[in-house]
């Protein structure tokens, strides 16, 4: 089985943050935008289908999204589906931001405001903003349960 859990591609939270914002300004067009962000999501690894249960799924979105943590050498590494595609998109760049990062650095990262500072929240929906919302509070939840067990 391949391994569901993503890498970090960026050696920080704040350079994967960089790297997504330089990526978005080559595009002025938001559906453009839309279009990356939908491609990042069909790169995501697979997620196993016994994960897709309520023990895994992040209340408070719209969509059905499914989160898994695995702690390894001092570092979270983070696992997540979604039912929709532009909802796999933001879970994709919010565990390309998170996951692989020691949960010191995921509770230094706020991946809410930066996506705020892309006025990527501003062009989706409300019920989509607070989706992300959640996804950012499990995730750190997550971070913060990694560090109070050390």
């Amino acid at each position: 089985m391949t391994d569901p859990f993503v890498q970090p591609r960026e050696a920080t939270a704040a350079a994967a943050m960089a790297a997504i914002a330089e990526e978005f300004a080559f595009f002025d067009d938001w559906m453009d935008r839309y279009g990356l962000v939908i491609d990042w999501g069909r790169d995501l690894p697979p997620f196993p289908p016994e994960w897709r249960d309520d023990a895994h799924r992040v209340e408070g979105c719209q969509s059905q999204v499914w989160l898994a943590a695995d702690r390894r050498d001092g570092r979270l590494y983070l696992a997540a589906a979604s039912d929709a595609a532009i909802v796999s998109g933001l879970v994709a760049m919010l565990l390309r931001i998170y996951s692989g990062r020691t949960p010191e650095e995921v509770l230094a990262a706020d991946a809410g405001a930066f996506l705020k500072e892309l006025d990527l929240i501003g062009n989706l929906s409300a019920n989509r903003g607070n989706g992300i919302a959640a996804m950012v509070g499990r995730i750190r939840a997550l971070a913060a349960g990694a560090v109070a067990a050390a």
